[in-house]
């Protein structure tokens, strides 16, 4: 340590911040998740009452589904996306650089800054959806999109899979590029044709890649915060609101209800779902690459 401590002095200010914002921030939410505390009184030891709350509270039940809604809906289609938008740009091309840059160009781009630009893209009186989809003869009159409990989530949905899909298309690519080429010339050889060998060397090979993708989407989707507060703020009104999902409920118990304690159990009690999803992602696709 004496011999290379200008490697540790360098490496001293990412540690610092590592140690305040995320250890010891770990470790002093999972003291307050058993604890009542509002902020300003004093702190009160409730045990695991915070927990036993968890299991009966309606409202993050609800919002569990919702989180489950809105983790589907753009997972699965935004991985199939890149899956194709790597099929497609993995070839030689005029553009091909452009073209990546502008499908990965969502997925670079600033969180409220896109929820910002799919407002607008939504709004009722002046949006392009209901511009085009009046233009096409879909819709007779305007919808409220944000502001309708039935198509709220979708349309925070369609925002995130044109965010994330980005991501995955540059993961397969990578993926699409490690594969051998020898096993395509000796399809071609065999006579299989463009399906076949999609089926039995693109999408075997890929499995890795796929395992990847979907457990970071999964995370990140399960998490996500940016969109849904900006675009509904949890929306529209009604029991537990449309799109409250566990990560805002927990914003709410936090910061407008001031409950900091039973937010700490209910993010603890997320991670456990979130480590239990992916361990299960993980056991499932490990036993599809080792068949």
């Amino acid at each position: 340590m004496r011999r290379e401590w200008t490697a540790y002095l360098f490496h001293a200010p990412g540690l610092i911040l590592f140690a305040i914002f995320v250890v010891y921030a770990l470790f002093t939410s999972f003291i307050l998740s058993f604890q009542d505390w509002d902020l300003i009184g004093e702190r009160t030891w409730v045990g695991l009452d915070n927990y036993r709350e968890i299991l009966q509270d309606g409202d993050f039940h609800e919002a569990i589904g919702h989180t489950a809604y809105f983790v589907i809906g753009t997972v699965v289609p935004s991985t199939i996306l890149g899956l194709g938008l790597a099929l497609l740009l993995n070839s030689q091309i005029r553009g091909l650089g452009l073209f990546r840059t502008a499908y990965y160009l969502p997925t670079i781009t600033p969180l409220v800054i896109a929820a910002l630009l799919w407002t607008w893209v939504y709004h009722a009186d002046y949006g392009l959806a209901n511009y085009y989809l009046q233009a096409l003869g879909v819709i007779d009159e305007p919808v409220f999109w944000l502001s309708n409990r039935s198509t709220a989530m979708p349309a925070v949905i369609v925002m995130s899979i044109w965010q994330t899909a980005g991501f995955g298309m540059l993961v397969y690519l990578a993926g699409l590029q490690a594969i051998p080429q020898e096993l395509y010339e000796a399809a071609d050889v065999d006579g299989a044709g463009g399906w076949t060998r999609l089926w039995r060397i693109t999408l075997p090979l890929l499995a890795p890649t796929t395992i990847f993708v979907l457990i970071i989407n999964t995370v990140g989707a399960a998490r996500n915060f940016t969109p849904i507060f900006v675009m509904t703020n949890g929306g529209p009104p009604g029991p537990g609101g449309a799109t409250t999902t566990v990560v805002f409920y927990i914003y709410q118990n936090a910061f407008r209800y001031l409950r900091f304690g039973y937010a700490s159990a209910l993010a603890y009690a997320m991670f456990i779902l979130l480590f239990g999803i992916s361990y299960l992602q993980f056991r499932w696709y490990r036993k599809r690459v080792e068949v």
